[in-house]
């Protein structure tokens, strides 16, 4: 990739249920929103979006019908990860015939995987896709922190486009960009690391809290990309409380808790996911309802 596939937000949008199916009136609410507040990148199926508990039927015709709705401007990032590497293949190669613009593929999770076999199951989707494909390294989800060296490599195979760094290490930004290309993108995958990361050569940021709030989440990542530092840490602090509360219990249960809250129906958590707490969720209703 010879320039960033995106700058600025990118929103992992919710998938919202409906007598427990996907409600794709609601998927088209959402994204309408998401433009209208200037946001041109979104995730779906990913962690937000409770990919664990979508069958392969449906993360497609979530990709194909989000396609659809969008703005022919508007990336549709298709979450394709596995665990196993045959399946993820298989995956990427529908979510491109389903109209999916990029992919977003997280490390796999259980298995960890040495280095030889992360390199190898990236490689194999890329070899696999014409997509350009972002790789997502959480490793408070999938007990594996992918090493430098990992990405070193692969960010030599032509479509792989970056990484989604959503490690608690900030450093690893500085080290991703000392040991690879400028052509091999850094995304912050924390909200709260979003501004910090973007001053240390990060492109933008994966958010989870712009389901909620877009348009302030993009204001403060194109004024951190503008270099006007001073208004992306104001905005970035004024939005701290809001911030933690989307982490106060596992995401996406407080997100979509706060989507309701804001009037977007998106139905509960798929089990094994539970509702928000009581307490969790006045403390929500104190910052949002005033």
């Amino acid at each position: 990739m010879t320039r960033p596939l995106f700058t600025g937000v990118c929103t992992a949008l919710v998938t919202p249920f409906l007598n427990g199916k996907i409600n794709f009136p609601m998927v088209r609410q959402l994204i309408r929103r998401q433009e209208d507040a200037g946001i041109r990148a979104m995730v779906l199926a990913g962690t937000t979006g409770e990919a664990p508990t979508l069958s392969d039927r449906e993360k497609l015709e979530l990709f194909e019908k989000a396609r659809q709705y969008a703005s022919s401007d508007t990336l549709i990032i298709a979450g394709t990860g596995s665990n196993c590497t045959a399946h993820a293949v298989e995956l990427s190669k529908a979510a491109e015939a389903a109209g999916a613009n990029a992919l977003l593929v997280v490390s796999p999770y259980y298995n960890k995987a040495n280095p030889d076999g992360l390199f190898s199951h990236y490689l194999s989707i890329a070899h696999a896709t014409s997509l350009p494909i972002i790789l997502y390294n959480v490793p408070s989800r999938t007990g594996l922190d992918m090493p430098i060296s990992v990405y070193q490599r692969l960010s030599r195979i032509p479509n792989i486009a970056g990484v989604k760094e959503a490690s608690t290490d900030i450093t690893k930004i500085t080290k991703i960009r000392n040991a690879c290309p400028r052509t091999f993108t850094v995304w912050s995958g924390n909200d709260d690391q979003a501004v910090p990361a973007i001053s240390l050569g990060a492109q933008g940021l994966i958010s989870v809290v712009s389901n909620v709030a877009p348009y302030e989440t993009a204001s403060m990542c194109d004024a951190a990309l503008d270099g006007d530092l001073d208004t992306a840490t104001t905005l970035q602090t004024d939005m701290q409380a809001l911030i933690e509360a989307m982490f106060r219990e596992v995401n996406p249960i407080p997100v979509k808790a706060a989507m309701e809250l804001l009037g977007y129906d998106c139905g509960p958590c798929r089990l094994p996911l539970g509702k928000l707490s009581k307490e969790n969720m006045q403390h929500l209703k104190d910052l949002l309802i005033s």
